[in-house]
Order: structure tokens, then sequence, then C-alpha cells
């Protein structure tokens, strides 16, 4: 349960026997790492710009359907959520491939595939962050930070309380350790250098960004009886994806850039009009489209940090990494991330010579040595994950009618755990302490 607290409200509960973390935005990553490190005793600060829980979780946002795989599951284990994390998701079994004309082309059992490594579910953002910040997750609503000043023994943080009303010099406060979750458009990682402007922001961190020049509409559908069941349809200038979460069905209508200005009712009856086999199910979520008010229209652009960690600042998270949604693997590997931080993180307090406060003596366990292990250790398992999710764009992404004839030949004969051979790699080889 999301409860609301101040900054200071939140800095009462630490000792003087832990480092003072701050973790700069309540999405997914940043509730994540906070609650793991609760779990284990810290008291980490929590802050997000939204005004209010409502805000934060509302269903008109991004990358609203989730589908997790596996390697989330020693996250929900830990923080004692399994039966919570069960009775908000759908378990997801099968993933049925259409032609672009709507034809099936093959249904897989995925779930079968991934049993060996765990449970694939599908919930909602909403649902996944009830089930995160379970009995109690404190966040300081409405706060924001201006300014980061790190000078190799704590980052100063400069900042605006709740209602906008921002700190005077002699108020700004030392942390041991800053979090950066605060999404793909992160505007506290510009700030890590002392720098004030984008361009800034980008030679610092950011190395490199994909557009796919497409983007697409996100709604919800009634449930129906194939709540097991994942459908998409890789079109040629349309994509159609369909993917259950507890009690209703997550719609995602994909379309060139170019052609956003139809509207999706428009739109939706562009693509109804293209397919000569139309499901049941395919009918229901097209028309959902159609007659959903102004649905959330969903640019599809990545990005990736060049570095993840400065000093005793580090990126998690989209900050670090802001995945395309085709493999569906985005929020199971921020998860994953803040699960490898939370680790790292849980050695300052009992490390040798560990800081007590901020501006103690570096050691070889001080935060900055931590985040650099951290960043060593789980980088390289984002990166593959991204690599993989840029490698489906370009097929699930084009407008040539031959090549959608083309890859609905290779679908018949490309075996799923081939698809899936990246993503099994991450499952059979998790991450292990340096």
């Amino acid at each position: 349960m999301i409860t609301a607290a101040t900054v200071d409200e939140q800095l009462k509960n630490v000792s003087s026997e832990e480092p003072r973390i701050l973790i700069v935005g309540a999405g997914i990553a940043g509730v994540t790492l906070a609650q793991l490190l609760r779990a284990r005793g810290m008291h980490p600060i929590l802050i997000d710009r939204s005004a209010d829980a409502g805000r934060m979780t509302g269903d008109n946002r991004a990358g609203y359907m989730l589908a997790l795989m596996p390697m989330v599951d020693p996250i929900i284990d830990e923080l004692d959520s399994r039966q919570a994390y069960l009775n908000a998701s759908v378990g997801i079994n099968r993933y049925i491939a259409h032609a672009h004309t709507g034809r099936v082309l093959r249904q897989d059992h995925l779930g079968d595939l991934l049993a060996d490594y765990g449970d694939y579910r599908g919930l909602s953002r909403a649902a996944l962050l009830d089930v995160l910040t379970g009995d109690d997750c404190p966040i300081a609503f409405d706060t924001t930070v201006t300014g980061l000043a790190d000078d190799g023994t704590t980052v100063t943080v400069a900042g605006a309380d709740p209602g906008g009303r921002s700190r005077s010099p002699s108020s700004d406060l030392a942390f041991d350790i800053v979090v950066i979750a605060d999404g793909m458009n992160s505007r506290t990682r510009r700030l890590v250098s002392g720098s004030t402007t984008e361009a800034d922001s980008a030679e610092s961190w950011v190395g490199d960004a994909v557009d796919t020049t497409w983007g697409g509409w996100v709604c919800w559908a009634e449930a129906d009886a194939d709540d097991d069941a994942v459908n998409e349809i890789w079109g040629d200038g349309f994509f159609l994806g369909i993917y259950p979460v507890k009690g209703a069905v997550g719609v995602f209508l994909g379309c060139p850039d170019s052609r956003q200005p139809l509207g999706p009712r428009r739109f939706a009856a562009e693509v109804r009009g293209r397919l000569t086999d139309l499901t049941s199910r395919i009918a229901a979520c097209l028309t959902a489209v159609a007659e959903t008010h102004d649905p959330f229209f969903w640019p599809l652009r990545d990005s990736r940090a060049q570095r993840w960690s400065r000093g005793r600042t580090v990126l998690l998270g989209d900050a670090a990494a802001g995945f395309l949604p085709t493999a569906g693997i985005g929020a199971g590997m921020a998860m994953e991330s803040a699960g490898v931080l939370a680790e790292e993180l849980s050695a300052l307090v009992a490390g040798p010579g560990t800081p007590s406060s901020p501006g103690g003596p570096a050691t070889a366990d001080a935060p900055e040595a931590v985040l650099e292990r951290f960043e060593a250790r789980q980088r390289p398992r984002v990166e593959a994950a991204h690599d993989n999710s840029r490698a489906l764009a370009r097929l699930m992404f084009d407008r040539s009618r031959l090549f959608a004839f083309a890859r609905d030949q290779a679908f018949r004969v490309i075996s799923i755990r081939s698809a899936l051979k990246p993503i099994l790699r991450l499952l059979e080889s998790p991450p292990r302490r340096m």
C-alpha cells in the first residue's frame, strides 16, 4: 500500500548505522529497490514528481499491461508477495501468431517452455505496483530534485518540497547514494555532472537511442475466456498485440508515425477492413481501440545510457536502459536490476569500513565501488535484452506487404525456442555476485 510521507518524515527512520539513500522515481524500478532495501532493514528515501498515488498508478500511462518473465520470481519471493502476485495476475501459456491477414500461423505453449525457470504472468502496471508496495510503501509525492553535487564524500541534493516550494540552501540534504530511477526521459540525469542542458545530459550519459518511427494506441478490452493467451498480428503497416491481465485484456494497436493523424477510430477501421480472418477476440479489441475515449498513444522509442554509475550516483530501470516493448522484458529487467542493486547496497550496512553517515571515509567497500560493481554485473545482461528488443522491432515494424508475406513464411519454420534464445540464455544464468 502506498502512503504519502515527506522526505523529512522518511528521514526520521534512518539510523546512524545505515547509509542515507535517495531513490528518485517511484516507478517499477524505484519501488522495487525501495521495498527490497526496506525488507533488509534499511530506510531509503523514495520520492516521485507525481502529485499523488492516483497520478502515479493511473491507467492512462505507457506500458500499463505487462507480461513478466520468470526473472522477477526471486524479487517477488524476497518481498513475500507470491500469493498477492498470483492473485493479481493471470498465467500466460499460449502465444498465438497471426499472419498479416489475421489467419493463425502457429500456436506455441510459451508457458510450458518457461516453466523450468518460473512463472510467466500477465498483469497491469497498477496491479504490479500494488503487489510491490505490500503493506506499506512511503513515498514523498510532488517532490523533485533540482540540483546534485557530489564532492566525493556525499551527494548534496537540492530539491522542491511538496507543493513546489524550493528548499533553501541551508536545508539541502546530503546522501551517501542517489539512485536515479525516474524513467527514460529522466529530468534528474542531466544534473549529475552539474550540467543544466539536455545536450550536456546526452553527452554525459546517453549512449544511443532508437526511434522506430512507429507508435501505437493502448487501451483495455473486456476479459474473455482466452485469459492464458497472447495474440499478435505483425501486419503490413500495422501491429496488433493482445495481452491478458486479471479481469481485462490489454490492447496495443501500432502504426507508423505518419498514420497517427488518422486517429484510433479510423485506423482501427482500416485494419479491420484489411483482415480476411477476424476472430471474435481481434474484433472486440479493434472495437475497444475505436471506442476508447482518447487512448494513450505510445511513441516507440528507446534509449541506452553509455554508463550507469558516476561517483555516488547511479541509474536504474528505464533511466539506464529504456526498452521498446517488443520482447516484453523491460519491466522484468528493471526489477532484476533493482534486485542486484539492493544486494550490493546491503553490503554497505555491515561491510568493513562502511561509512555510518554522510561524509564517512572511502574504503574498498565505499559507495562508489559498490555502484561500479553493480554496473559491471548487470549492464551486460540488460544490454543483451535491449539488443533483442531492438532486433525484434526491425522485424515487427514494416509497411511492405512483400516483407510481411516473407515474414509469415518464416514464422512457420522458426521455433519459439529459437526466437527466445537470448531471453532463455538470461534465465539460464541469473546474475551472481562477482
